[in-house]
């Protein structure tokens, strides 16, 4: 298109232009005939009366209208803007080449406070203009409805009349603000979108069927809002689509049996945290573009027949808390073909309802692989299956199904293993003593099952662990002290419900950040450790069945918060929260 500065001469008689060049203002009165309308056009700025604003100087009059509404500017982004700059050599301005007006205001994460001056309209020639990341209050004046060459917008809000006059606008993205009130229906207008964003706003009421009229719509991310009712079928139409974000909703019902049919462009897929139910399409399997799929905490249910043979880019994959499955065997049939997404990094089906035997095939997953997380089901069978393929996991979760056997070796070959949740099943044997090969270990819970033997004195070696959960197992004998070395042992150490047995270390004082420490309904015997005086976050309930009990230590606690004198605990050195 060619642009109206390079129609000067064909717009302008000569003696305007040339009064145009030499005079920032002009006072003439309009007896130009059928020029009068012309020179609105080519002058962006308002007329007010007779008197008629130089573009360039328009511009600068609107910027200083906008310094003067910032009450706050810790980082000086504002401070060139003044009469002895030159405009163009203002910060967070860029200019047009030829016109030298303003094209772009980018004044993002500046920390400005203050409200957006309606004189934002005048600068005609706005093309791009960003002010994330600051504290802007108010609603964006209609003005910015003006714009009519604005293609991207990054603002705290917008006054949702103005959405239908933006009629080249490309992008809008208005996230991670305070935005209340419905989508307005004119969204549906512009044509020209190719991205709008509103995650984590305060939108709410339902989204407007209309968006489904914007066919060059890449990405329309919605997530983290209070949007409510049926997703409109329209949306599932828009076959540009790459990446579709409703995360973090009230939205309700289906999704329709054609998704994978009809949007065959989507990469990303996401629609967790909402309340929509009935089964998994199986048309999803048409879709070879896959890179995420987050159909998590919905109430989706059935069997999965999806295959995703075809999905090499698939990366991240979750349907965890839902009622997915029956229960019995065949419904996790599906992992096998998984095989073959060779850049699959999370895999989580957490807490449905799939059961039966875990498939061999999940040790060929790719060895990209970090998360792996099938707990909270009714998984049987013992974890005998090869997992030393997988040498880039990072996390493991089994917790809560009906795993019988013992605890692999190989388990502990994975040296980026940073969680590991085998807890509530059914393992019997020992804890393996190469768990002290696992250095990164951050969290590991072991709890109710019915391992047998000694604490491994290798959990020393796990200097990074902040949680250890042994609880409600057949372990015996002393506590080993090397665990009283792991300084970072931070949020929970729980022993209790075993045969423990011994006097407590007195090494427990170096864990001086500890936050939980439950031992009780063992078989310690001794004084409790005078050390504990040096923890500083831990609560305590200080009845226990010790052959004698140092209440010296008790005192010199400096944040004590409960001590029950009542009941007949063993030992419960404990702080839930």
């Amino acid at each position: 298109m060619q642009d109206l500065a390079d129609r000067d001469a064909t717009i302008n008689p000569p003696d305007v232009q040339s009064s145009l060049t030499k005079h920032s203002k002009l006072d003439v009165t309009i007896n130009c005939g059928s020029y009068d309308s012309q020179l609105e056009r080519w002058l962006p700025t308002s007329i007010t009366g007779i008197t008629i604003i130089n573009g360039y100087d328009s511009d600068r009059e609107a910027l200083l209208a906008i310094k003067s509404q910032i009450n706050h500017d810790p980082l000086g982004v504002t401070s060139s803007w003044n009469n002895s700059v030159a405009l163009c050599q203002w910060q967070g301005l860029t200019c047009g080449r030829r016109h030298q007006r303003v094209t772009k205001l980018d004044l993002s994460h500046q920390q400005l406070d203050g409200t957006l001056s309606p004189h934002v309209g005048n600068l005609s020639f706005l093309r791009f203009i960003n002010l994330e990341d600051n504290n802007f209050y108010g609603v964006i004046p209609s003005e910015i409805g003006r714009l009519s060459r604005l293609e991207r917008t990054t603002l705290l809000g917008i006054s949702r009349r103005s959405f239908g006059n933006l009629l080249k606008l490309q992008i809008l993205y208005i996230s991670y603000n305070n935005l209340t009130g419905q989508l307005p229906a004119s969204l549906g207008n512009i044509s020209t979108l190719q991205v709008i964003s509103f995650e984590e706003n305060n939108l709410q009421g339902r989204l407007p069927a209309t968006l489904g009229l914007v066919k060059r719509l890449v990405i329309l991310e919605l997530q983290v809002n209070n949007l409510s009712g049926l997703i409109p079928p329209s949306i599932f139409n828009i076959t540009s689509l790459e990446r579709l974000s409703l995360g973090g909703n009230q939205l309700s019902g289906n999704l329709p049996v054609s998704l994978g049919s009809n949007l065959p462009n989507i990469r990303k897929f996401v629609v967790a945290a909402n309340n929509l139910s009935g089964t998994l399409p199986a048309s999803v399997s048409n879709i070879s573009n896959w890179e995420g799929f987050d159909v998590s905490r919905n109430q989706f249910s059935g069997k999965v027949s999806i295959n995703f043979q075809n999905a090499k880019n698939l990366y991240f994959l979750n349907m965890e808390l839902n009622n997915l499955g029956s229960g019995g065997s065949g419904g996790l049939d599906f992992i096998t073909t998984l095989t073959n997404c060779s850049r699959l990094r999370t895999f989580s089906i957490g807490y449905n309802r799939f059961g039966g035997l875990l498939p061999n095939s999940i040790t060929n997953f790719s060895t990209k692989l970090r998360i792996l997380y099938p707990g909270g089901n009714q998984i049987t069978g013992s974890i005998t299956w090869g997992l030393t393929n997988l040498v880039n996991l990072m996390g493991i979760g089994l917790e809560n199904n009906q795993l019988t056997g013992t605890i692999p070796d190989s388990l502990c070959m994975l040296k980026n293993l940073q969680l590991v949740n085998l807890g509530q099943n059914a393992l019997t044997g020992r804890i393996p003593t190469a768990i002290g090969n696992l250095s990164l270990l951050n969290k590991v819970g072991l709890e109710y099952n019915q391992l047998e033997g000694s604490i491994p004195a290798e959990f020393g070696k796990c200097q990074n662990l902040m949680l250890m959960a042994l609880d409600d197992n057949r372990l015996t004998g002393p506590v080993p002290k090397e665990i009283f070395s792991i300084v970072t042992l931070s949020v929970a150490l729980d022993l209790s419900n075993n045969l423990l047995s011994g006097s407590f270390p007195s090494e427990v004082g170096n864990l001086k950040s500890l936050v939980e420490l439950d031992i009780s309904g063992n078989m310690f015997s001794g004084q409790i450790p005078y050390a504990l005086s040096s923890s500083s976050s831990l609560c305590y309930d200080p009845i226990a069945r010790f052959i004698s009990i140092d209440i010296r230590a008790i005192h010199h606690i400096s944040q004590l918060q409960s001590c029950d004198a009542s009941g007949d605990a063993e030992i419960a050195v404990f702080a839930r929260g």
